[in-house]
């Protein structure tokens, strides 16, 4: 099962919350009683020798300070001299009988075994017993005047710490404190401890899960952004705002969304160039394929001709006059056709390498329609067209004249080639914006849709049984269209209700 990095944090510092919480109570159970135990030694020591330098003999003149220290401390504090009488008691007479039973006799007092087993009674000081009622359990020297020991006294079964010190006229102070109020602190401070660790828990298990919520918030945000990005969307952005290694992180990550964005993007418009190249070698290795496709073709049948004519000739299957002229007549035309389909090859490959350069000049373009039009008189008579012409007497134009005419005289020969029904051909000029457009319509079939963008191309003919009757290659309409790319400008052509009508612009000249 997967477990997401938020969960692992939330645990993990919830457990480090309970680690510490259950060290700090093993270390208030195990050691805050003998840390208070050992406190109170360094009081008791102290305090003793506060007594011992305050101290000169008279308990009297030190009295309030005795009780200062014994109200301080909780104990009780007993001066003896060297002999073991009582000089200075703080738990007053009738109880002194009570407290000196348990305590061990003094280290610094002599020894007697014809010391009685109790203090004397009647008047004067009291003498400590040899037999206490207080059990021994721990003893340490602090000095060669300062003994301490644990003690247990056997019928209450309380603890008691007692110090006992030398004083400097040799007398002995000695201070005993219970050490019930210490064993019940450190369990009343455990007590708390544990409380105040379960509120700590509680509060730190908050804590936690709110930290990790937030801690792992951007690790989230970020892991989104590298699923993104490897789905190629470079759009999504990290948007935290931070200034940690987090947010410099985030940074850096959106840096290389955008680089890897620039170049993808680099990337792809290469491939789309490289495809359109690949496709456009392709089309242009289509294209070689079939022009040489077409041309053959072209050539074939005039080629079969002369050779057949010519072959007539030689064999003498002319008898009469009459025959030799119309082969002569045969070869001759088809060798014109030959000529004019090699010259349009020339011109055409010329115009499309690239090699060729316009000569743009400004030039009357009505007078250049004149003057086609008057050498195709004859032409039009005898296939007995219409001609109709609407211009401007003066339409200055900007251009290549000689490859305006080709233009022209290409448009004019496909419009004859294909005249029908009433046989008539309409010329007319318009301005349009900054151009002219020259229109040639004539009556006939319509081009069907699909090939009005195909008969710009070399060797494309809507009608193939008719380009042999009317001596066409596919080629006119290919000249236009490579000129008019040349000279910049449009061309086009469009079916009318009972004819086609093709177009072409020309740069208008504005008049100064």
């Amino acid at each position: 099962m997967k477990i997401s990095i938020r969960t692992k944090l939330f645990f993990s510092l919830t457990a480090l919350v309970l680690f510490f919480v259950i060290l700090s109570l093993t270390l208030t159970l195990l050691g805050l009683e003998k840390f208070y135990i050992w406190q109170k030694k360094n009081i008791l020591v102290a305090n003793s020798q506060a007594v011992d330098d305050l101290y000169q003999g008279i308990p009297e003149e030190i009295s309030l300070e005795l009780e200062r220290i014994g109200n301080t401390l909780g104990a009780g504090i007993v001066i003896l001299t060297k002999e073991g009488y009582i000089k200075y008691s703080s738990f007053g007479r009738i109880v002194n009988q009570k407290f000196l039973d348990r305590l061990p006799p003094p280290m610094h007092l002599p020894r007697s075994n014809n010391t009685p087993d109790h203090p004397r009674q009647g008047p004067g000081p009291f003498r400590l017993p040899e037999i206490p009622l207080a059990l021994l359990k721990e003893k340490e020297i602090i000095n060669p005047q300062t003994t301490l020991e644990m003690q247990q006294d056997r019928d209450l079964k309380i603890d008691f710490i007692v110090l006992e010190h030398q004083l400097k006229n040799n007398d002995i102070l000695i201070i005993r404190q219970p050490l019930a109020p210490v064993s019940e602190s450190a369990t009343v401070t455990a007590q708390f401890v544990a409380f105040t660790g379960l509120l700590s828990l509680l509060g730190g298990s908050i804590w936690a899960f709110f930290f990790a919520r937030k801690f792992t918030q951007p690790m989230l945000e970020l892991n989104r952004l590298a699923q993104s990005m490897s789905q190629l969307d470079f759009s999504q952005k990290y948007t935290i705002n931070r200034s940690d290694e987090i947010g410099e992180l985030g940074r850096n990550i959106n840096h290389l969304s955008d680089q890897l964005d620039t170049a993808i993007s680099d990337l792809n418009l290469k491939n789309q160039q490289l495809l359109a190249d690949v496709e456009k070698e392709r089309q242009l290795d289509k294209m070689r394929k079939d022009f040489v496709s077409s041309v053959s073709h072209e050539l074939k049948t005039p080629l079969a001709l002369l050779l057949g004519y010519a072959e007539g000739l030689k064999e003498n299957v002319a008898h009469d006059e009459a025959s030799k002229n119309y082969y002569c007549s045969v070869i001759i035309d088809e060798a014109e056709k030959m000529d004019k389909l090699i010259k349009d090859l020339l011109n055409l490959s010329q115009i499309e390498s690239g090699l060729y350069h316009l000569n743009r000049t400004d030039f009357n373009l009505s007078l250049l329609i004149d003057d086609i039009l008057q050498k195709y008189q004859t032409v039009l008579q005898e296939k007995n067209i219409t001609l109709e012409v609407t211009k401007e007497p003066d339409l200055l134009v900007n251009g290549d004249s000689l490859r305006i005419e080709q233009i022209i005289l290409n448009l004019l020969n496909n419009a004859i080639d294909h005249t029908e029904f009433t046989g008539t051909i309409r010329i007319w000029v318009t301005p349009v914006a900054a151009q002219f457009r020259f229109f040639v319509y004539n009556s006939g079939k319509p081009i069907p849709e699909d090939s009005h963008e195909k008969i710009w191309t070399s060797f494309y003919k809507v009608d193939k049984a008719r380009t042999r009757e009317h001596g066409g290659y596919g080629l006119g309409l290919s000249i236009v269209r490579v000129l008019q790319e040349l000279h910049g400008n449009s061309y086009g052509s469009s079916n009318m209700p009972d004819g086609v009508t093709f177009w072409f612009d020309l740069t208008k000249v504005e008049n100064s």
